[in-house]
């Protein structure tokens, strides 16, 4: 697929009842152009040009970054694609892009010509001729956008603006060292200590009230940050509640449990929920780069380090400054790489390979494994420095066989995205798949889950996806997972428990019923139950 195959078609899905209306899978939100005029007037009358071109710039930057992730996540081949950028920003409805140059050698610039941009429009309407360029936003979000596409320093600055009488917007888009000394005015509208602290972070909850709600809330409609989630079982929303209450902090953190349980989606709401939630969020899976690579991964590296390091480049310490940093399959990495992490965490400095210079970085670490981390120090495998000083909170997400209450819920919230994704019409489950769904035990869990029913809605002819359609490990495992199964285990715990109760109190049954909170005929019953069970 190319970027000119993008439509609102492809991208843009809603409830025809309205409700919520999502843009590549994410909620997005219908906002009147004339509203977020006022509120720019707002800004500017109350706060001045100078603060409110700060905020609108950093918004714009958060969506920009937030689109290009998006785009990483849904059209993964799309990213490095120059026309998807221009395209997405004018699907939006923001902006009209009339031209758009951009090169990559010797470095990456791009320069952008701007039709009908709202920002000019409602500029113009509410405030009148403008004495400079006003498209803060846009240009934020351009910078955003790239900054993520390319995990390099990138600004957009426009040179020409329609709200100041120029026929058309113009800005010109380079990388940090490219601008050089010109760019150091424009630096501290994407700071957020340019303004009152307390502004700083009313501002940053106002524009991720979206997010939260987004990750935070658990019984909401499909979508690519809900699936996965969504929760009815005690154990997920005790996880998910305990995210939220870490996010409130600068600790670091580890996120344990079996793939696909859906650890990187807790470690989103963390961030979310945290006062780094306007920066970025870097991800990386360590058992997917080599250890020769992973270094220069981490840390970036100067031109000529190495073979092929044909340019300077940083890495996921610089790309995720101010953010968050989440290391998935921190148990994979090699004991020589462990002693660099533990020095990086230590003295919150990095230094490129190839280089002599340290730079400071200002990063959160949440981490991931499906290990047990205190088995792998004892075996020598783990440095237990570095263990203490990533394990400050420790998160257990639950696996989907401990969470039957929510397997069709989720299957239903994938049914409803796999539709969407590949344009069909299927209404639900037929009776034996819903049977079979809730047998089976899922060892690939939430991800298992999906993929199973992406699966199914690729085969089904019908209305109601059948047998037939689900995969063959699914359609023909036995029911080793079933309601029945789980209710002899509960069962099994009951028993123990009110033997050893009685055996405890040496046969006193009279205070065994008082402790465990239940009357004296019912523990008879069900001693008289559970004695003629085998043991």
């Amino acid at each position: 697929m190319k970027a000119t195959d993008l439509d609102l078609r492809r991208v843009f899905s809603f409830s025809p009842k309205g409700g919520t209306i999502q843009f590549m899978g994410h909620r997005a939100l219908i906002i009147d152009a004339l509203a977020m005029g006022l509120l720019r007037k707002e800004l500017i009358d109350n706060l001045g040009a100078f603060s409110a071109r700060n905020i609108l710039t950093r918004m714009g930057y958060a969506h920009g970054w937030a689109t290009a992730d998006n785009l990483d996540t849904e059209y993964p081949e799309l990213l490095r694609d120059g026309q998807c950028g221009p395209t997405l920003h004018m699907l939006q409805g923001v902006v009209n892009v009339a031209k758009c140059e951009m090169t990559f050698e010797p470095s990456f610039s791009m320069s952008i010509c701007w039709q009908d941009s709202y920002e000019a429009e409602q500029h113009l309407l509410h405030l009148g001729i403008a004495h400079e360029p006003v498209c803060w936003t846009l240009s934020g979000y351009v910078s955003g956008y790239c900054s993520r596409m390319l995990r390099h320093e990138i600004y957009c600055i426009e040179s020409k603006c329609s709200a100041m009488g120029d026929t058309v917007c113009q800005s010109e888009t380079r990388t940090r060292e490219a601008w050089g000394d010109a760019i150091e005015s424009h630096l501290p509208f994407y700071k957020s200590d340019t303004i009152n602290a307390i502004l700083s972070e009313v501002t940053a909850k106002l524009v991720s009230s979206e997010q939260h709600m987004k990750a935070g809330k658990t019984l909401i409609e499909g979508g690519e940050s809900s699936c996965g989630l969504i929760s009815k079982s005690k154990a997920m929303r005790k996880a998910m509640d305990l995210a939220k209450r870490i996010a409130k902090v600068e600790s670091s953190v580890v996120i344990t449990g079996e793939s696909g349980v859906g650890k990187e989606r807790i470690a989103r709401i963390i961030h979310s929920e945290s006062s780094r939630t306007l920066r970025p969020f870097v991800a990386i899976n360590c058992s997917a780069v080599t250890e020769t690579l992973l270094e220069s991964e981490f840390f970036g590296h100067a031109r000529g380090a190495f073979t092929g390091a044909n340019r300077d480049r940083i890495g996921l310490f610089e790309a995720a400054n101010g953010g968050t940093l989440f290391l998935d399959e921190v148990g994979e990495i090699s004991p020589g790489m462990q002693a660099k992490l533990l020095r990086v965490l230590q003295e919150k400095e990095i230094r490129r390979v190839g280089e002599n210079r340290s730079r400071s970085v200002d990063v959160r670490i949440i981490s991931a494994t499906n290990r047990d981390l205190g088995n792998e120090v004892s075996a020598g495998r783990f440095r237990e420095d570095l263990y203490y000083r990533l394990c400050i909170f420790e998160l257990v997400v639950p696996a989907l066989r401990e969470r039957q209450e929510d397997i069709l819920l989720l299957a239903r919230c994938f049914l409803d995205k796999s539709t969407q994704k590949i344009g069909k019409e299927i209404i639900g489950f037929q009776p034996e798949v819903t049977d079979r769904l809730m047998q089976y035990e899922w060892p690939g869990n939430v991800r298992q889950l999906e993929n199973t029913i992406e699966h199914a809605v690729v085969l089904c002819q019908g209305k109601r996806i059948g047998l037939d359609d689900l995969p063959k490990a699914v359609r023909l495992a036995q029911g080793g997972g079933s309601v029945a199964n789980a209710i002899r285990k509960i069962d099994d715990l009951e028993r123990e428990q009110i033997l050893a109760a009685v055996k405890l109190l040496d046969g006193d049954k009279t205070e065994a019923a008082k402790q465990l909170g239940i009357s004296l005929s019912s523990l008879y019953q069900k001693l008289k139950r559970y004695q003629t069970l085998p043991t």
